[in-house]
């Protein structure tokens, strides 16, 4: 099984921190983003980085760490969904996409291992949005996820009327055959900018695949701009 980091993005929402490096090289608590999942990375052989912005100080900084790399030269005008796409060539068996921008318990594996094309969600995910955001705001950036018998019925989008029972955590596994037939249904919305979980809601509409949605308590947190680093130092 391959591992698939997804780390092309400036992450312009930490302003200045940015300027001269990519989001996942951010320091929390003097210690980039991504070093704090390292433990997790190690349970793969091979492993494939997606850069973009800055690339050359993620190649600088992995290349002695048995990682591939692969660059999304149209990182500024493209999304998450492209990126994996870039590394179509390279990926010759089931894989493990993983965002660079979120911080996890490295157990958080076991719920990636099983055969079936799956994401992990967050429970309990409200009073942790509620650190990062006022009320009225979580309504705005947490989306939507509707599982049913176990499976997403729907994901990404505006929350309804009713609060959804988890969030997802930016972790996606998925089998070969799958990551094939999502190359091209992806190839057929000629959409270079949507969105990971509106693809995968757009997937699963169109019966491309079967999302499994596997729940957890395990600690998560996602570093999107300032007051979410401020947080993250809090807890992490």
């Amino acid at each position: 099984m391959q591992l698939v980091i997804l780390a092309s993005g400036r992450g312009s929402r930490l302003n200045k921190k940015t300027k001269k490096i990519p989001k996942c090289l951010v320091k929390l608590k003097n210690k980039p983003i991504i070093d704090y999942n390292l433990k997790f990375y190690k349970k793969f052989k091979k492993k494939i980085i997606i850069t973009g912005y800055k690339s050359h100080l993620l190649k600088k900084k992995f290349m002695n760490n048995n990682f591939k790399f692969v660059k999304n030269k149209k990182f500024s005008s493209t999304n998450m969904v492209y990126s994996l796409f870039c590394a179509s060539k390279i990926i010759n068996q089931s894989l493990v996409v993983c965002y660079s921008d979120i911080i996890f318990d490295y157990k958080i594996y076991k719920k990636l291992t099983k055969n079936t094309t799956s994401i992990v969600v967050k429970n309990n995910w409200y009073n942790y949005w509620k650190k990062r955001m006022s009320n009225k705001k979580i309504l705005d950036d947490a989306e939507d996820l509707v599982v049913r018998k176990g499976y997403v019925n729907s994901i990404g989008g505006k929350i309804g009327k009713k609060l959804p029972r988890c969030q997802f955590m930016g972790l996606v596994k998925i089998k070969y055959n799958d990551f094939r037939s999502l190359k091209n249904f992806f190839i057929r919305l000629k959409n270079k900018k949507i969105d990971f979980t509106n693809f995968l809601n757009l997937a699963i509409k169109n019966k491309i695949i079967k999302l499994k949605a596997y729940e957890t308590n395990l600690f998560w947190v996602e570093i999107d701009n300032i007051k979410d680093l401020k947080v993250a130092e809090k807890i992490v």
